[in-house]
């Protein structure tokens, strides 16, 4: 399937440039130049690569890639003028995979999207029992459905994996390293404060709280669990 690209810029020339030069190299792609406009088209198109400048109208680039992991587990290059060491640390905390400083190579740019897609992040489970979880959590593994006291609960496939993953093994203290391997494959691209991210947006869908948390655990220096350790 040829895969979706979409970029996010407010420079309508660079915007173009990178079009270009991703439609050669076989992507179907989308602009939008402004961070609503951005999001709009995510969620329309599903795409698998999300090329985000950092600074846009309306919406920044960082609130845009902290919505956009709410929603889809595409992948996030962001596109800043700035190379302090402080906005590629905040960029990858907010869920971005990669990022460029301006100005940058078109053909640079599009070999990272290739080794992005070369290694696929959403792995299938290894089901085990149909029906998991606990304390009002149910996780439904052959429908892949997910219920918090009764009501349905919308997740992206990497959430679904990972919560999954830690619900499957109740108590079990989980290493962001481990939940890498378990749930993004040895071939993961990118950092691992990704797994804080989304055990982030998890609690938020689940209506846990971090500091007295019903499903999903913090131990410290450590990693996360479902449920209270033993």
């Amino acid at each position: 399937m040829t895969p979706i690209a979409l970029i996010v810029e407010d420079e309508v020339a660079l915007a173009r440039l990178v079009h270009d030069y991703l439609a050669q190299a076989g992507f179907s792609v989308q602009l939008a130049h402004d961070g609503p406009s951005g999001l709009a088209l995510a969620r329309a198109s599903d795409p698998d690569l999300v090329i985000l400048d950092v600074m846009l109208p309306r919406l920044d680039g960082l609130a845009v890639c902290r919505e956009l992991r709410s929603f889809s587990d595409a992948y996030v290059l962001m596109l800043t003028a700035r190379a302090e060491e402080i906005d590629r640390v905040v960029g990858l905390e907010v869920g971005a995979d990669d990022y460029l400083v301006k100005p940058f190579s078109p053909r640079e740019l599009v070999a990272r999207a290739r080794a992005m897609l070369r290694r696929p992040r959403r792995r299938p489970l290894a089901e085990t029992a149909p029906v998991l979880g606990g304390g009002g959590l149910t996780l439904d593994a052959l429908r892949h459905e997910v219920r918090c006291d009764g009501r349905p609960v919308e997740l992206t496939q990497l959430e679904y994996a990972l919560l999954h993953t830690l619900v499957a093994a109740p108590g079990r203290v989980f290493s962001r390293a481990q939940l890498i391997e378990q749930v993004w494959g040895h071939a993961f691209y990118g950092d691992d404060h990704v797994v804080d991210v989304h055990v982030a947006n998890l609690r938020k869908k689940l209506g846990d709280d971090a500091a007295q948390p019903r499903f999903i655990a913090t131990v410290r220096g450590v990693g996360y669990c479902f449920g209270r350790r033993r």
